[in-house]
């Protein structure tokens, strides 16, 4: 973790995130593999993935995430969910889910209705 307070992750390469110290890794949902499994984990080494359907999000709650993103929440693209699809992939996992896709200032309330403590958004942060 950096002086501000940042958290540091590293897509998909638990070996070299390991290597430099870095704060977790990101498993795209793309990634189906369980090598990482055999590697010995620090204490503040946090792993989060990214799932599209409830397929994915077995896989990931089996490669030991700490977090799920769940997308395309707003963003219509070929992941697109909508808010109702989104709310009953959540309630498919206990893990905590990331609300991903689309998440803009002008969609940001919106959020309450899929009762989420997190979310991400490129387009929200531009």
């Amino acid at each position: 973790m950096n002086k501000k307070g940042n958290k540091f992750f590293l897509a998909n390469n638990f070996r070299l995130a390991l290597n430099l110290g870095l704060d977790g890794v990101y498993i795209p949902s793309f990634n189906q593999k369980f090598d990482h499994l055999a590697f010995t984990l620090p204490n503040n080494f946090t792993v989060v993935g990214s799932a599209h359907n409830l397929r994915e999000i077995r896989i990931k709650e089996l490669q030991g995430v700490q977090s799920i993103f769940i997308s395309s929440l707003f963003k219509k693209n070929k992941n697109y969910l909508g808010i109702n699809r989104f709310k009953i992939l959540k309630k498919c996992t206990k893990k905590n889910v990331v609300a991903l896709g689309g998440v803009s200032k002008s969609n940001i309330k919106k959020l309450k209705l899929v009762n989420v403590s997190s979310f991400a958004g490129i387009s929200y942060f531009r």
